[in-house]
């Protein structure tokens, strides 16, 4: 099984283009049957989801929108840039640079920044998106076990040949989200988006590097 898991693992990418031909209905009931599977505190699976298509996926969209260009934000989980080390904001700038890079947006190109950073809330064509929620008195503890059932979520979609890109952005805009889709609690953690990779973009095969071992990992004996 090892070379199955390092190809598995090491295989899924975040993807930024997708082709608009939608998932089977049937392999996304197998996709998000199998994340259930994911390990959670006492068994409790806090997780909620919901799993966004079709005419339902672009209201979605065209609501976060909207309150993007009016700056209308509603984030459920507070962020703020200070929460990175200088070691993590290192690799956040090397992130930044391939992926710009890629997309032939320059450094000091703030206006095709900013239009770019909207894309993602066009799931960058994605057909499917997923908002993955936590209960409304979540705490942190709660919000790992979601952490846990996303990342087996994602491993599950590339298992069965799909894309995805997961996307904090889409946790600041909860009130749009709750209201869109019916909802009246939960918090929103971050959303997936999904679909087929479109091949051909040089987005999706930027190469951003992984931490060597010895920078993140200590074993004590």
């Amino acid at each position: 099984m090892p070379e199955y898991a390092e190809e598995l693992i090491r295989g899924r990418r975040a993807v930024r283009s997708f082709r608009p031909e939608p998932v089977p209905d049937e392999t996304l009931r197998a996709i998000f049957s199998l994340a259930g599977a994911a390990p959670s505190n006492s068994n409790t699976q806090p997780w909620k989801v919901e799993v966004v298509s079709g005419t339902a996926r672009d209201r979605l969209s065209e609501a976060l929108l909207a309150a993007h260009a009016e700056q209308r934000l509603s984030v459920d989980f507070p962020y703020v840039d200070e929460l990175y080390s200088e070691v993590h904001q290192r690799r956040r700038a090397a992130f930044g640079a391939a992926m710009y890079g890629a997309l032939g947006i320059g450094r000091t190109d703030h206006q095709a920044r900013d239009a770019y950073q909207a894309e993602s809330l066009r799931f960058y064509g994605a057909p499917h998106v997923a908002l993955l929620f936590a209960p409304s008195n979540a705490d942190a503890r709660m919000t790992a076990d979601v952490g846990m059932y996303g990342q087996t979520l994602l491993l599950a979609m590339t298992a069965y040949g799909v894309a995805s890109c997961p996307q904090g952005m889409l946790g600041f805009y909860g009130d749009v989200v709750r209201d869109c889709l019916g909802i009246s609690d939960g918090k929103v953690l971050f959303g997936v988006s999904f679909g087929y990779a479109q091949d051909t973009a040089p987005v999706n095969h930027i190469d951003v590097g992984r931490a060597d071992l010895a920078e993140t990992t200590r074993f004590h004996a």
